[in-house]
C-alpha cells in the first residue's frame, strides 16, 4: 500500500490515491494489509518493523506475565488453607488495593510515551526531569495511600464488601472482613516500592529497553515465590525441614502473608531499580527529593488529570462488578469464583499490556525521530493494531482449552471449582476483542491523546455498569457478560479513534492528473 509520499507515483498510473477520511478505499482495509504475515522462511523473513515491535513486545509480555503468575501461586497457597472465606478475603483486598494503586499509576503510564519522545529526539536531560517528576508524585501520592489502607483498612473494604460479610455473625466465627483487613494492610507497605517500580519499568520501556526491567521482575518474583510458603505457612509447613523452637516462633501468617512476601518483593524491586536508574543517569538525588516547578509538571498534571478521570472511571466499574461478585452469596463460594476468575484472566490481559506497553513507546519514539513523523508512527501504530489482533485470538483459544487443567490448582473445593467453569470460559472470549482494545488504547497514550482515551473509557464504563443493573448483574456469568460488553465498547471505539480521529489518519487528499 503506497504511503502519503508516493502518491505522485500513484497517480502517474492514473491510479486515485487511498483516502481515509470520505475516500472509497476504506482505512480499515489498510489495517487488514498491516497484519503480520504468519510465515517465515529464510527467503521471507520477518521485516524490520516486525523484529522491532516483537523485540520491545515479548520481553514486555513476559516481565508483565511474571507478576500475575506469581500472583497465581499466592492463590493456590491461600487456597490450600481450605477456606473459601480466606479466598474471598484475598480477592476483596487486592481489589481495593489495586483501585487505590491505580489511582497514582497514571504517572507511570504518562512516563514512558514522554521518556520515549525525549530519547527519540536525544534529549536527555529533558528524559532524567520526566523520570525524577514521576518518581517524586509517586511517592507521595503512595505515602498518602498507604497510610489510608493502613490506619483505615476496613472503610475501603467496605466498597467492595457487602455487610453482609463484614459481620462475624453472618458466618458463625469469623467474616471475610477478619480475614482482608490484616491482608490489606501488609499489602499497603508494598504501594511506595510498587509505584517506584512501575517508574523504573515504565522509563526503560521509554528506552525500548524490555530485557532488563524482564531480569528484574524474575529476580524479585522468585523471591516471592521463597517468601509465599514461610510467610502464609510459617517454618513448620513451609516445606523445610521443621525447626521445632522456630516453628513455635514464627507460625506464619495465615492468608495474609501472601501480601506480606508480596510487599517484600515489591521492595527489592525498588533498590533495584533505583540502582539502575542511577547507573543510566535517568535519576540524580538532587532532583529526586526537591518539588519540581509548575512549568516542568504540566506535561504530567494535563495528561495526568484526564487518566486519573479514565481510572477513576475504571475503578467505579471494577469495584462495582466485584461487590456484585462478594454480594452473591454469604458462603464467599461466588467471590471466591470470581477471584479465581479474574486470577486466570489476568494472565492474558498482562500479554495484551505489553501490546499497549509497546504502542505506547514506540509510537511516539517513530515520530519524534527527524526520519520518522507521522508516516512511520502511522506504519508502527497499524502493524501493532495486527500483532494485538492476532494476540487475542491464540489467547483466547489458548485459555478456553486450558481452563479444564488450570481451574482445579485454585481451590480444593468441588464447589468454588464449579462455580469458576461458566465465568472463566466467557472470560476467555473477551481476549477476541482486547488485540483492538489495548492496541488502541497504547497507541493513544504514545499520541498524548489522554482526554479521548478517557471519554472512550467512560462511554465503555457506562454501558457496564447499565449491564451490572440489569439482571445480568445478579449471576456471576453475567458480571462477566458485562465485562465483555465493555470491552467490545472499547475494541470498536478506539479502533474508530485511529482510522477516523487520530492525529495519525490520512488526510484527504486528490489525486494529481
Amino acid at each position: 500500500m503506497p504511503r502519503e509520499g508516493t502518491e505522485h507515483h500513484a497517480a502517474a498510473d492514473d491510479t486515485p490515491a487511498e483516502l481515509d477520511v470520505d475516500g472509497r478505499i476504506s482505512s480499515y482495509a489498510r489495517l487488514m494489509q498491516s497484519l503480520p504475515r504468519l510465515k517465515y522462511s529464510k527467503s521471507k523473513p520477518p521485516d524490520d518493523l516486525d523484529k522491532k515491535i516483537l523485540a520491545t513486545a515479548i520481553p514486555s509480555m513476559l516481565n508483565l506475565m511474571v507478576v500475575p503468575l506469581v500472583n497465581a501461586v499466592d492463590t493456590f497457597y491461600v487456597g490450600q488453607l481450605a477456606d473459601p472465606l480466606a479466598l474471598a478475603a484475598q480477592s476483596a483486598a487486592n481489589q481495593c488495593f489495586f483501585t487505590i494503586y491505580f489511582l497514582a499509576a497514571f504517572l507511570p503510564t504518562i512516563t514512558a510515551p514522554l521518556v520515549a519522545e525525549a530519547i527519540g529526539k536525544e534529549d536527555w536531560d529533558t528524559a532524567t526531569s520526566r523520570v525524577c517528576e514521576s518518581l517524586f508524585l509517586s511517592n507521595i501520592l503512595g505515602g498518602l495511600f498507604s497510610l489510608a489502607l493502613i490506619g483505615f483498612p476496613r472503610v475501603v473494604l467496605r466498597l467492595v464488601l457487602p455487610s453482609s460479610l463484614t459481620d462475624a455473625a453472618a458466618t458463625g466465627t469469623v467474616s471475610v472482613m477478619d480475614y482482608a483487613v490484616p491482608y490489606l494492610r501488609w499489602r499497603a507497605l508494598g504501594m511506595i516500592p510498587a509505584l517506584f517500580s512501575a517508574t523504573g519499568f515504565a522509563a526503560y520501556r521509554g528506552l525500548l529497553n524490555t530485557v532488563t526491567p524482564l531480569k528484574v521482575s524474575l529476580t524479585t518474583q522468585l523471591l516471592n515465590l521463597v517468601l509465599d510458603p514461610l510467610c502464609i505457612f510459617g517454618l513448620g509447613k513451609s516445606g523445610l525441614a521443621p525447626i521445632p523452637l522456630l516453628s513455635r516462633v514464627w507460625g506464619g501468617l495465615g492468608a495474609a502473608g501472601a501480601a506480606a512476601a508480596t510487599s517484600a518483593s515489591e521492595l527489592t524491586s525498588s533498590l533495584i531499580y533505583t540502582r539502575l536508574l542511577l547507573r543510566r543517569k535517568l535519576i540524580r538525588w538532587s532532583k529526586l527529593f526537591k518539588p519540581p516547578p509548575l512549568e516542568s509538571l504540566l506535561p504530567l498534571i494535563q495528561g495526568g488529570l484526564a487518566m486519573l478521570l479514565r481510572q477513576m472511571t475504571l475503578n467505579v466499574a471494577f469495584v462495582s462488578a466485584a461487590r456484585r461478585a462478594q454480594a452473591m452469596d454469604p458462603s464467599g463460594v461466588s467471590a471466591a469464583a470470581y477471584g479465581i476468575t479474574m486470577q486466570i484472566y489476568s494472565l492474558g490481559v498482562v500479554a495484551h499490556l505489553g501490546i499497549q506497553g509497546t504502542a505506547a513507546a514506540l509510537v511516539p519514539s517513530s515520530r519524534a525521530m527527524e526520519t520518522g513523523g507521522d508516516d512511520a508512527a502511522r506504519d508502527v501504530a497499524d502493524r501493532i493494531f495486527g500483532w494485538g489482533t492476532l494476540l487475542g485470538v491464540i489467547l483466547a483459544g489458548v485459555q478456553w482449552f486450558a481452563l479444564p487443567m488450570i481451574t482445579p490448582w485454585f481451590s480444593p473445593l468441588p464447589e468454588v471449582r464449579e462455580a469458576v467453569k461458566g465465568p472463566a470460559a466467557i472470560s476467555s472470549f473477551i481476549h477476541l476483542v482486547n488485540g483492538l482494545v489495548f492496541a488502541g488504547e497504547g497507541t493513544m497514550l504514545g499520541l498524548g491523546q489522554f482526554r479521548d482515551l478517557a471519554l472512550i473509557t467512560m462511554l465503555g464504563v457506562g454501558v457496564m455498569i447499565s449491564c451490572l443493573a440489569s439482571p445480568l448483574g445478579k449471576t456471576l456469568n453475567g458480571v462477566l457478560v458485562s465485562l465483555a460488553c465493555f470491552n467490545v465498547v472499547q475494541g470498536l471505539a478506539v479502533l474508530y479513534h485511529h482510522v477516523r480521529i487520530s492525529p495519525l489518519r490520512r488526510r484527504k487528499k486528490l489525486a494529481e492528473g
